[in-house]
């Protein structure tokens, strides 16, 4: 479990590739101080696990469906990432419930300064758009974020100076890909009232028709 506040900036320093797989190590000596391995780290916003552990690098193995549901696989020797350990019992909690187990990703429409904010609109499915709402969190690579506009297909979001500084989505381009993952407790939500509606007898439309 993750809270989506970006502990550090990491640096890809080697990548190893199959057809359907792949191995990332990555140069961060901040978040390691307290690392061991087999512990889950967030890298872009996808759950990982450390599978060899340095001073400073760590590697981390991305399985198949990892490299199909999200951005890893647009990495590149040099490419920056976001990074958070798993949170602890005793930590503050800073973000929202964030469990690294990505939705889907989306790519970045436009880019808008305003004041002090830069404003972020993100082209998504239909499905993820349905799981937002106005005000509501939202992780893009891995970092806790609010929602100020959803449409059918895309939701805005907008960077403090702090956060746009602090992690790699204020490195991000118009037609980038990010990851994204809808808030857990809305989705769980969402998911019993569903599964509720289609066991009950009590449906919408007998709400309806008897004045409800």
């Amino acid at each position: 479990m993750f809270t989506g506040i970006i502990e550090e900036i990491g640096k890809v320093t080697a990548i190893k590739k199959d057809s359907t797989s792949m191995e990332l190590t990555v140069h961060c000596p901040k978040i390691l101080t307290d690392a061991h391995l087999g512990d889950s780290i967030s890298v872009n916003g996808v759950c990982l696990t450390i599978t060899n552990l340095q001073s400073d690098n760590m590697t981390v193995d991305v399985m198949p469906e990892t490299v199909k549901a999200t951005n890893i696989h647009q990495l590149k020797i040099g490419d920056r990432v976001n990074l958070e350990r798993a949170m602890s019992a005793n930590g503050r909690f800073g973000g929202h419930f964030v469990s690294g187990h990505v939705d889907g990703s989306g790519t970045i429409r436009s880019i808008k300064p305003v004041s002090n904010a830069v404003y972020i609109e993100i082209d998504v499915d239909k499905e993820i758009a349905n799981n937002c709402i106005p005000r509501g969190s939202i992780t893009i690579d891995g970092t806790s974020l609010t929602i100020f506009d959803v449409t059918e297909h895309s939701v805005t979001i907008s960077l403090i100076p702090h956060t746009h500084a602090e992690t790699i989505l204020g490195m991000k381009k118009v037609g980038d890909q990010v990851n994204i993952e809808t808030d857990l407790l809305g989705k769980y939500v969402k998911h019993h009232l569903l599964n509720r509606e289609e066991k009950s007898t009590i449906t919408l439309d007998f709400l309806r028709q008897n004045g409800f």
